[in-house]
């Protein structure tokens, strides 16, 4: 079990799969070169086509070009030309009774009815199959997919009410299409954890659930291509949208309120708290859980929670419920959360992690999550983060294998340690990483340490791995392990290190493959900029075709905290430190 061969990733898949995928992707390429250059015209005159019906009403005459009109079901085909599954969106969508239009905007929100529809029809199928299971270890996978399809089904759902378009209403915003494509992108995150946590057993249900999901695993999938290739070039020929890069010396993705800017400017006892957690008993609670119990089910007003100093050692969940929370302690040395689930003993990934939230807005400060498991014991996760826009400063995450699982949506860390061996930063959600200490440590004999496991597993998913103006050293001086950035653990597996400094301990290669002398596919994005220190040369990294030892400015951007997680719209009203853009 010690060994680098008989290690086992979360989800891994094995060689055959590998290099059927390889195969696969190299047939995709061909036929997408060969029909993009006739369906590019057809798509931008559905486009167009939408954009001037719209503007008829306050133009002139001499004001309106005129286009071919397209029937509904080239449009439609149009439209649905752009995703992953053209068949199965477009015989999905033109079966509604409601589907005879042309306007890019109804088509898309009837690909997201489509999605609902096959997504309600899921979230009691763990369930039933828990019912008919006498296996511990896939009853606890069941479980997580009971979690995760409830939520995915609920992004989906976020989206639509997200819309709010009426008849002759302005086309969707820059934001808008934003948030969409990070709920789009989770829920199908989502629905991937479900089959990854039934995949690490090698479970005989796992073709079962593969087959059973693949309609609505398409479904979203298809949404989420309509909105990032279809809607945003309506936004942008519709109504011109600016972003403006903002400038701040103090301040987080703009998503966080003044009040919030508050919260996390104030260390001392002025700071008001809703309640306060101390294991002496001079608080509201003696535990986080009891106090996380007093939280309001979606809450829109910040609840805080102090926790004074100590070690909690306890297993704590804020749910898909939970919006708005801040919990912040004494120090990432002095408030600790600790907790030791973990795989080898019969718990799921998902399920190993010492505290997990769900819930939106979430916000950490000057705490410690830790998971004592051990290197034995293999996936031990002390922090699972699904919470949109959420905030992390100035606190640390300790464990091995599997420390810190950024699962989904939008995530910013400042100032905070990460430390770990295999795949110790993991997950799929958009993240940026700012003035973080990285610091793997020495893993069993004959492992190997992996920075990153990033899981982007469609190409419109706006996800992956950002770490910039870090610093990445070894934990313990006498680290004798081989150690690497990171390793690709889905086909569009996105990581970029910029602007860090990387200490000697890395093997020169700077990466490795997820299945071992198996290159990755061309699909996936890794890369490096304008990196310092003695690990930080580029001369012998591996040649992947996916692989850029070099970016330019403007490639290196869309990677910053304004392009990638939209800090523009939520950090800069806080007082954490951020940089906006390189």
């Amino acid at each position: 079990m010690d060994s680098v061969k008989s290690f086992k990733g979360y989800g891994k898949v094995d060689e055959l799969e590998q290099q059927e995928f390889h195969r696969r992707t190299r047939k995709r390429i061909i036929i997408v070169v060969v029909s993009a250059i006739v369906l590019v015209s057809v798509i931008v005159a559905v486009v167009v086509g939408t954009v001037i019906h719209k503007r008829k009403g306050s133009s002139s005459s001499e004001d309106v070009v005129p286009v071919p009109e397209l029937t509904p079901a080239a449009s439609l085909k149009a439209v649905c030309s752009v995703t992953q599954y053209p068949s199965s969106c477009f015989s999905s969508i033109s079966t509604l009774e409601t589907g005879n239009t042309s306007d890019p905007e109804v088509l898309f929100k009837l690909s997201l009815q489509v999605a609902i529809n096959e997504l309600s029809k899921l979230v009691d199928y763990p369930a039933t199959l828990i019912g008919k299971n006498n296996d511990t270890r896939v009853t606890e996978a069941l479980k997580v997919c009971e979690t995760v399809l409830d939520d995915a089904l609920d992004r989906v759902n976020d989206s639509v009410s997200s819309m709010g378009v009426g008849e002759g209403g302005k086309l969707l915003s820059a934001s808008k299409i934003d948030d969409m494509r990070t709920w789009l992108s989770t829920s199908m995150t989502d629905q991937e954890t479900c089959l990854d946590a039934l995949d690490e057993l090698n479970s005989t249900l796992l073709e079962e659930v593969t087959t059973t999901m693949e309609n609505s695993t398409e479904f979203v999938s298809n949404s989420l291509a309509i909105v990032t290739k279809i809607l945003s070039l309506l936004s942008d020929s519709g109504i011109p949208i600016h972003r403006r890069l903002l400038s701040t010396e103090s301040g987080f993705p703009s998503w966080l309120s003044a009040g919030d800017r508050r919260l996390l400017q104030n260390t001392n006892s002025t700071t008001v708290q809703e309640v306060t957690v101390a294991k002496d008993g001079s608080g509201d609670f003696t535990t986080i859980a009891a106090a996380v119990d007093k939280v309001p089910n979606k809450s829109k007003t910040r609840f805080v929670i102090y926790v004074k100093e100590g070690v909690y050692e306890e297993n704590v969940v804020l749910d898909k419920s939970k919006w708005n929370v801040m919990m912040y302690g004494d120090g990432k040395d002095k408030t600790i959360v600790s907790g030791s689930k973990n795989f080898i003993d019969g718990t799921p990934t998902f399920h190993t992690a010492t505290f997990a939230v769900a819930g939106k807005g979430f916000i950490a400060k000057d705490m410690k999550f830790i998971n004592t498991a051990g290197a034995a014991k293999h996936q031990a996760v002390a922090f699972r983060s699904g919470s949109d826009m959420s905030v992390y400063y100035n606190c640390a995450f300790d464990a091995y294998q599997d420390t810190l699982y950024a699962h989904s949506n939008r995530q910013f860390y400042r100032d905070c340690d990460i430390t770990g061996t295999i795949d110790f930063i993991f997950g799929n959600a958009a993240v940026v990483f700012q003035n973080c200490n990285i610091q793997p440590r020495q893993p069993l004999p004959n492992q190997f340490n992996t920075i990153t496991a990033q899981g982007k597993k469609d190409p419109n998913q706006n996800t992956g791995i950002s770490i910039q103006k870090c610093t990445l050293s070894p934990l313990d001086k006498n680290l004798t392990a081989q150690t690497y950035l990171g390793r690709p653990w889905k086909e569009y597996s996105t990581t970029v290190i910029m602007q860090s400094n990387i200490e000697a301990f890395l093997n020169p290669l700077g990466w490795k493959e997820w299945v071992s002398n198996v290159v990755p596919p061309r699909t996936i994005f890794y890369a490096e900029y304008q990196n310092s220190g003695p690990g930080s040369s580029v001369d012998q990294r591996v040649n992947w075709v996916g692989y850029k030892p070099s970016l330019s400015e403007d490639e290196a951007g869309k990677f910053t905290v304004e392009s990638f997680i939209q800090g523009q719209e939520w950090l800069p009203d806080t007082s954490v430190r951020f940089d906006n853009s390189l």
